[in-house]
């Protein structure tokens, strides 16, 4: 993800400044480039607190709600040194590139989408770039010290980014995992009341089916035989029943030729449980 911020970013310059070789590396001592040369090099990756979030991503799709974490936002800063090589006054070509760069470079609020380079050319918001930051290098001089070379100008480039939280799996469930509305003209039938009403259907059922050792079972299929209902499970396991009748069923599920009758299940599922299942290998 970092790397593909990197090349984005040598996209961009190459594009406004040609003729300059971009490169990231170390501007140590030993550092002499031959040919004229802007270095971007990536000295602080931190999580930008600002821009954080905390609200998890829900997609919903046929009765199926997926969780996806949000994205961890990264501030990536980089200095941008200018190397000119030749001859003449080194020292006014070299400002001459960080002028030219520095341009360039705030011409873009956030780095122009034909310069992003996958997968940051499907993130949203777009990437925003920020320039000569305030609280970018405080003591420049200590910097170079602790490199091993000499001070010389420089321009600070932050930019954003939005990290997927691989690590974790999106967690997937049925949204529902039984539903039941009722309305009930309780002030005019004082004799009634909406707790004693008894609930009708149809109810929308969903449910886990796992082996013995707990991992999904895919592409079996879950029915209940007396109501002509079936759905096939997921990559996850999950699966998905819609106009499932009140009161006591029998799941039955069928997988490679076998199939296994489990407990009955109860509809609408009593507060607190669930409806998934569990099958022997």
């Amino acid at each position: 993800m970092i790397d593909a911020l990197s090349r984005s970013l040598r996209k961009v310059l190459q594009t406004e400044i040609p003729d300059v070789h971009i490169v990231f590396d170390h501007p140590t001592e030993s550092f002499k480039p031959s040919q004229t040369t802007i270095d971007l090099f990536l000295y602080d990756v931190r999580e930008n607190a600002e821009l954080r979030s905390n609200e998890p991503t829900i997609e919903r799709s046929n009765g199926m709600a997926t969780i996806v974490p949000p994205p961890l936002r990264v501030a990536c800063s980089y200095l941008l040194t200018a190397w000119p090589a030749g001859e003449g006054e080194l020292p006014l070509v070299e400002h001459q590139l960080l002028g030219q760069a520095l341009m360039k470079l705030a011409r873009h609020p956030t780095i122009p989408e034909e310069f992003l380079e996958a997968p940051l050319n499907s993130q949203a918001p777009p990437l925003p770039l920020m320039m000569t930051r305030a609280d970018g290098l405080k003591e420049p001089h200590e910097f170079w010290t602790a490199i091993g070379n000499k001070l010389r100008p420089s321009i600070t480039v932050c930019v954003t980014i939005g990290m997927e939280m691989e690590i974790l799996k999106p967690k997937k469930q049925g949204i529902v995992v039984a539903h039941d509305v009722r309305l009930d003209d309780s002030a005019s039938r004082p004799e009634h009341t909406l707790e004693g009403a008894a609930p009708r259907g149809p109810f929308s059922v969903a449910g886990r089916v796992t082996d013995s050792a707990g991992k999904p079972v895919v592409g079996a299929t879950v029915s209940l035989p007396g109501a002509s209902l079936s759905s096939t499970t997921d990559e996850d396991g999950w699966y998905f029943l819609r106009g499932v009748a009140r009161g006591p069923h029998i799941l039955k599920v069928e997988q490679q030729g076998k199939s296994q009758e489990l407990l009955s299940i109860t509809v609408p599922a009593p507060r607190g449980g669930n409806n998934d299942l569990r099958v022997s290998s």
